[in-house]
């Protein structure tokens, strides 16, 4: 017995489909009526502007209200309108009747300028407002606003009428469509389905050979496609039934056939039984000797994992040896630079003391001066000649004292700058010859005791966007090893810094004529920690800082190359401007 008949569910299905489609077509036919008729109340709105504006605008100039009450009575027995308000020049209302909306909530009081339209609210309600302009002698002028509401109940009432003939007609065509499907499904389907199931119930497996399906139905739809395919498969049952009883017929020879064999292989196993044995005893005397030869590399990997583990053990070590001599080092470069910078605080209060005492002693002596000049004129006998010796000896004692604070201004500035860049990695623009002249002047005192020449050739215009502490610190320690170690001995050096411009990049040339150093040290020359002045406090680490700032910091080239007696030459290539990844890392 059908539980679940496929006529039935092929019916639902279509039938479901044809419901759901005529449902939402019904429905988008209402809310295109809806839509319509709205907006055709709205362009009848718009149309009683032209009606009734002008009467209203009269009324309303002539200040007679119960007229504009009237005509507003008026346009609310219209049937599609629900409510009206009518304003003045000042935005008070003159009339409001029927359904409407807070008008201060919509415009304040301000009055409308142009016509609007009121979208529909929570309430139901929409509308449209015009401004009522009276002409007077060729002037517009502005003497209120009206604004007409309409509702959702209006277009409802207008459309009814066409939503029951939209939902009758299709009730009525989905009426006559179920009942055409059920027809022809019963016709077409059900009944061939239930002849097929009827003369397949019917069929016996003894008799198999004399069964045939026969349909009524004399069509060649997928039904007698499916009558005939089951007449084949019966065909074809009958004719593997007969191959399989030929089939058992020759299996019974080939058993007969097999007991032989089996009685001649079993002769054939014993045979071989005792070669095997043989085999096996050969086999457990090689077992004993693999088990030897594993105990032994049991014992030898043991060994091994017992070395592994002491590499292990003093790779760990070795791994936090150096780990702490990154952090030494690390301490002893920032300690470089505050020696360096320490340095440049002593030699430049030196340098600044000078100018500051002879400014103070000329301070003293004008004090002197004013103080005697002020007890002359106290007691009456200051002479012209005395007042222009106090006059010459002020103008000279001023402009000593002008000339020496800005000296000591300049040294405290390129101090400060120098200072700052080299505490500091910050990236700023700089005009490379002005500011080596800084770095040079920060270098004064250690350079005002000696007798040599720095020669810098640079353009004047080159302008650099690099770290200026990077660029101070290089040639200071350029500068710093020259006057330590070049000119050891040397009573007049030289040191030449070529400068040029090439492209993107700067090439920069540093050189000196002292004593240079040989082959073995030029290869260290670069390594932390190699000085030749270890036992007068050299720490090794001025090259090495200089290779890092080139390198890393500034992301520049820099070659050496020197023999004995023929001085030291430096080939630095530097990029003008940090590139902006370089920038963020710093």
């Amino acid at each position: 017995m059908l539980h679940n008949s496929l006529s039935k569910k092929l019916l639902t299905s279509v039938l479901s489909v044809y419901f759901v489609l005529t449902f939402v077509v019904t429905c988008a036919q209402i809310f295109a009526e809806y839509f319509n008729t709205k907006s055709y109340i709205r362009n009848e709105l718009q149309t009683l502007q032209q009606t009734f504006s002008g009467s209203l605008t009269r009324a309303i100039w002539e200040l007679n209200t119960d007229q504009s009450i009237t005509i507003a009575e008026g346009l609310l027995a219209i049937p599609m309108v629900e409510g009206i308000i009518v304003r003045d020049d000042s935005g008070e209302v003159i009339s409001q009747l029927g359904r409407s909306l807070d008008i201060r909530e919509l415009y304040s009081k301000q009055l409308v300028q142009d016509a609007a339209i009121i979208e529909d609210t929570p309430s139901g309600l929409f509308g449209y407002t015009f401004p009522l302009i009276f002409e007077f002698s060729g002037r517009e002028t502005q003497v209120g606003d009206v604004t007409l509401f309409s509702s959702r109940d209006v277009v409802v009432s207008r459309i009814i009428v066409s939503i029951y003939l939209l939902v009758g007609n299709a009730m009525i065509k989905t009426t006559f469509l179920i009942l055409l499907f059920l027809l022809a499904f019963r016709k077409h389907l059900t009944r061939p389905l239930q002849q097929l199931t009827e003369q397949i119930e019917t069929v016996e497996p003894d008799a198999i050979e004399d069964t045939r399906i026969t349909l009524d139905n004399r069509d060649q739809n997928e039904l007698n496609v499916m009558a005939q395919a089951f007449n084949n498969l019966i065909a074809k049952v009958v004719e593997y039934r007969d191959k399989l009883r030929r089939t058992q017929k020759e299996l019974l020879k080939s058993n007969e056939k097999l007991d032989q064999q089996n009685i001649e292989l079993e002769q054939e196993v014993a045979r071989k039984t005792s070669n095997l044995s043989q085999a096996m005893m050969d086999l457990q005397q090689q077992k004993y000797e693999l088990e030897k030869q594993k105990l032994s590399l049991t014992e030898e990997i043991e060994l091994r994992r017992q070395t592994e583990q002491e590499l292990l053990t003093k790779q760990r070590e070795m791994q936090r040896y150096v780990d702490e001599l990154n952090v030494t080092q690390e301490r002893l470069l920032g300690s470089e630079k505050m020696a360096a910078l320490g340095g440049l605080v002593a030699g430049i209060t030196h340098d600044i003391n000078t100018p500051v005492g002879i400014g103070v002693t000329a301070t003293s002596f004008l004090q002197e001066r004013l103080k005697e000049l002020e007890q002359a004129h106290s007691k009456e006998t200051l002479t012209p000649a005395e007042l222009a010796q106090f006059i010459s000896e002020a103008k000279q004692s001023t402009e000593l004292l002008s000339s020496n604070l800005a000296r000591a201004s300049e040294l405290v500035a390129s101090f400060k700058q120098i200072a700052v860049d080299q505490a500091s990695e910050a990236v700023r623009t700089i005009n490379l010859k002005a500011y080596l002249g800084e770095v040079i002047r920060s270098l004064h005192p250690k350079l005002k005791h000696t007798e040599h020449e720095i020669n810098i050739q640079c353009p004047d215009d080159l302008v650099l966007n690099l770290p200026a502490g990077a660029i101070s610190q290089i040639f200071t320690n350029l500068i710093m090893n020259s006057l330590i170690h070049g000119f050891e001995g040397v009573q007049h050096g030289h040191i030449d810094i070529l400068i040029r411009d090439q492209d993107e990049r700067v090439l920069i040339e540093y050189s000196d004529d002292g004593c240079g150093v040989n082959a073995a040290q030029l290869e260290q020359l670069f390594n932390p920690y190699f000085t030749t002045k270890r036992d007068q406090g050299g720490s090794g680490l001025g090259t090495h800082i200089t290779f890092n700032l080139v390198k890393q910091t500034l992301g520049g080239e820099i070659a050496v190359s020197s023999k004995p007696n023929k001085g030291l030459q430096y080939f630095i290539s530097l990029p003008k401007d940090l590139p902006k990844p370089m920038q963020m890392f710093n």
